[in-house]
């Protein structure tokens, strides 16, 4: 047998993994003369690394890659065994696994013949149904009902939120019960979200697609390319991961400053774009970033409970690690009290998830019909300027006890376009055509971090 080249081409677009191991095999195979037709392998798209044993290993990014064999209108994709869930989410196109490279000469040899294995399948809907099964409950955490309400304002309309309170308040349980209030996953968000965790490398094999929203909550000591994404060949960071869920920042003045900074131009545009010399990549990253931190460097200023030993001085350097732009950016400030005893013993009596969750969609619908067709337009905290004017007008009574409050907290331009979005997000949780005065007087009281201690 004399040379075979095989040409990878576009020769400009860099190529890497090995995820061109298998369908290299069986082309230089197929030209070498076997019953593999040049036909078969034009309706058939193959994927999978190769090991030494002819085995075949699972890759990165299978689902974005039957999406497109769909696209460009492929029959079916061969995939490796353990991402034949993942594919198989892709309606209208047959999804083999193969384990060796055998197993695939076996299927193209002839695909529809009896010999031929079924096609892997994926029942989404139960997919969906057990996923929403959610193993925590909002009805765990004792007490803290005004921080329920303020993580329910968040939920109906997309916001940030930051909370504030001394250690044991509850405030990382409140932030991991996030994603049970939110709105179910739609499809295409499934999808959308799936595809960075599948080129990741952070889906599971028996997850074909991730039903429910991401709850990502990296470490204090992560580094910028971590949390936005990085590397020679850039791959997600924490914030992409996060796309369609919630961004989970515990104790936010331990981050890096540099590394929070980074945070605040995804959080405006909801993606994120990473330059290296060689390519350019955008990844989505609309997330909700829920933060918590320590009122100042012991956690105890205003505990009623317990002393606090800091000095004003080491409590305005505590908090100046976190920039007043990125604090503009956080729409919900909550102040989280300590939980008394009576509380913490009683009964289980507050709310479920599914309640609150309810009137969270409801809110959201409302939104979406206000919005109608606007292209990626999904929620209050993502209207632009023209937006907010044109939804969040206020009456007179609104009008008076917003410039009060400007006045008093000395909000800035971000600040005060964040109140009247949380206000619109009231009214639509109190199912109200109009903002009320009542309306814009919970949401000033969201802002209650607006002081001189955040200057940049």
């Amino acid at each position: 047998m004399g040379r075979i080249t095989i040409n990878l081409a576009p020769a400009d677009v860099p190529k890497e993994s090995a995820a061109f191991d298998l369908p290299m095999a069986v082309g230089w195979v197929a030209a070498s003369g076997t019953t593999v037709t040049a036909d078969v392998l034009d309706r058939y798209w193959l994927t999978g690394e190769l090991a030494l044993d002819g085995t075949v290993r699972p890759v990165n990014g299978v689902l974005p890659m039957a999406m497109k064999a769909r696209e460009e209108g492929y029959e079916g994709v061969l995939v490796p065994a353990e991402n034949a869930a993942e594919a198989a989410v892709v309606d209208d196109l047959r999804v083999y696994p193969v384990e060796t490279v055998t197993d695939a000469f076996d299927i193209l040899h002839d695909p529809h013949g009896p010999a031929a294995p079924e096609p892997y399948t994926n029942d989404l809907d139960a997919i969906f149904d057990q996923a929403r099964q959610y193993r925590r409950d909002l009805s765990d955490v004792r007490g803290q009902e005004n921080v329920k309400r303020a993580l329910e304002v968040a939920a109906a309309g997309g916001h940030n939120a930051l909370m504030v309170g001394p250690p044991g308040s509850g405030k990382t349980m409140l932030a991991r019960r996030m994603p049970t209030i939110l709105p179910p996953l739609s499809t295409d968000e499934a999808l959308e979200t799936t595809k960075i965790h599948s080129v990741s490398g952070e889906l599971a094999s028996d997850h074909g697609i991730l039903a429910t929203r991401p709850f990502r909550a990296p470490h204090h000591t992560i580094s910028d390319a971590g949390l936005c994404g990085g590397g020679a060949h850039p791959t997600p960071g924490e914030i992409s991961l996060a796309h369609n869920g919630v961004l989970f920042l515990d104790e936010l003045p331990e981050f890096q400053r540099r590394v929070l900074e980074v945070l605040r131009q995804p959080m405006e545009e909801g993606r994120i774009t990473i330059s290296r010399a060689e390519t350019t990549v955008t990844y989505p990253a609309r997330f909700m970033l829920i933060a918590s931190m320590n009122p100042c460097p012991c956690g105890h200023l205003n505990d009623p409970n317990q002393e606090c030993v800091c000095t004003p001085a080491q409590v305005q350097r505590y908090l100046g690690k976190i920039s007043g732009p990125l604090m503009d950016r956080i729409d919900l400030h909550v102040e989280v009290a300590p939980v008394d005893f009576d509380a913490m013993s009683a009964e289980r009596t507050g709310e479920s998830s599914a309640a609150v969750r309810k009137r969270v969609v409801q809110a959201r619908e409302r939104q979406s019909e206000r919005f109608g067709a606007v292209e990626a337009l999904y929620s209050n905290a993502q209207m632009d300027a023209q937006r907010v004017q044109e939804h969040c007008a206020l009456n007179d009574a609104g009008q008076n006890l917003l410039r009060t409050a400007s006045d008093r907290l000395g909000l800035s331009v971000r600040g005060y376009t964040r109140i009247l979005k949380v206000a619109r997000t009231v009214a639509d949780l109190e199912a109200s055509a109009s903002i009320r005065a009542e309306h814009v007087s919970e949401a000033i009281q969201y802002r209650s971090l607006d002081r001189e201690w955040w200057h940049g």
